[in-house]
């Protein structure tokens, strides 16, 4: 039976709502890989707009245009990674849908592969010859800011570890694969930070483009989600982070029970006034683990409802546990009471995140 060559070459794109740069970038790349048998594998976190259908329309009559549509995930690292552990080609490749990455270089990060030259080239802003392009000086000062932080926790030496445009050989993902973060939007930095092994990387000069059409997704949570990528690889083979984020995120509504209980106090008795500060810390918990620690199994619709009645009945039991160890491990002299109280923060602490990760933002 005869069937076409298998693509050796797989360009992983990840969009979200960019209807408007799908057919253009299908054309750019069509025109720069003449020769190559390359497919490009658009991978949509269900966009508002008509992304998917626009690539579904081209994907009809193009075999080399496939898409997976994902529903209820987000975040770009996690589609370049289920982008590329769909395909099957022997070089991989990852790039925006935004038109900012210069789709002209890919045939000379192909070719350095392919002479084994190295495991993974990377398209730099950074080394001679390359450049942000039109960025504003915040945005420059925040990127080279956050490049020189990436290289002093990672240890890694090149020169653009934020760069999202880059090609690699399979095996580099598959050595590392499994202990990818797939957190943020920063996928090159987390391979670069989990591989088992030294790489042989190349950085080729590229000019940084201006969007072609659509609006940036970058945002305060996206620029949360690189801090977290950095503590990831710096302490999550120890402590999760997501239980980290959790455990500040109860600071914080601690902080907020106390101001409501202090304000709550001018006006109506004890015990009300708590019930309310408690009510208020327990929403505050919810909506901000919601957008922050579980962005990625955000709750909508009427599951968000649900899901804050499940998070106070169930952190209500965390408090009753709390109270419960903490009664089991205070002395008769109450002269350990401070640590009988830690035991019991520390248990309902567990439970809540125990209960909440598996119970109201479950996979």
């Amino acid at each position: 039976m005869l069937s076409a060559p298998p693509p050796e070459l797989t360009i992983v794109i990840p969009t979200l709502n960019e209807q408007d740069n799908i057919v253009v970038l299908v054309q750019r790349l069509d025109t720069v890989l003449t020769g190559v048998r390359w497919e490009a594998m658009f991978v949509d976190d269900d966009s508002a707009d008509a992304t998917h259908d626009r690539v579904r329309e081209l994907a009809a009559t193009d075999a080399r245009v496939r898409l997976l549509h994902r529903i209820g995930r987000r975040g770009l690292s996690s589609a370049c990674i289920e982008g590329a552990l769909a395909s099957t080609s022997p070089y991989l490749a990852v790039m925006d849908a935004d038109l900012q990455h210069d789709e002209t270089l890919l045939p000379a990060m192909l070719a350095r592969l392919q002479a084994d030259e190295a495991d993974l080239v990377i398209g730099s802003r950074y080394v001679p010859g390359g450049s942000i392009g039109e960025w504003t000086a915040g945005r420059a000062g925040i990127s080279g800011f956050a490049t020189r932080l990436a290289r002093l926790v990672t240890g890694t030496p090149v020169h653009d570890p934020m760069s999202g445009f880059f090609m690699l050989r399979r095996p580099v993902l598959d050595r590392c694969v499994r202990r990818l973060s797939a957190v943020g939007f920063k996928i090159l930095l987390d391979i670069l930070a989990s591989s088992p092994r030294g790489l042989r990387v190349i950085e080729l000069p590229f000019v940084f483009r201006i969007r072609h059409a659509g609006s940036s997704k970058l945002d305060a949570v996206a620029a949360l989600d690189y801090l977290v990528l950095l503590a990831d690889k710096l302490v999550g083979q120890v402590v999760p982070v997501r239980f980290l984020l959790f455990a500040a995120i109860g600071a914080l509504g601690l902080v907020l029970h106390v101001l409501v209980l202090a304000l709550a106090l001018c006006a109506m008795p004890f015990p009300p006034a708590q019930w309310l500060a408690t009510l208020c810390a327990m929403a505050g918990n919810f909506l901000l683990n919601d957008r922050v620690t579980f962005r990625d199994r955000r709750l909508r619709g009427p599951r968000r409802w649900t899901g804050l009645c499940a998070f106070t009945l169930l952190c209500g039991l965390g408090a009753a546990a709390n109270v419960g160890v903490a009664n089991l491990l205070v002395g008769p002299g109450h002269d350990a009471w401070w640590l009988a109280g830690i035991a019991g923060a520390a248990m309902s602490l567990v439970w809540n995140y125990a209960v909440s990760s598996t119970l109201i933002w479950r996979r």
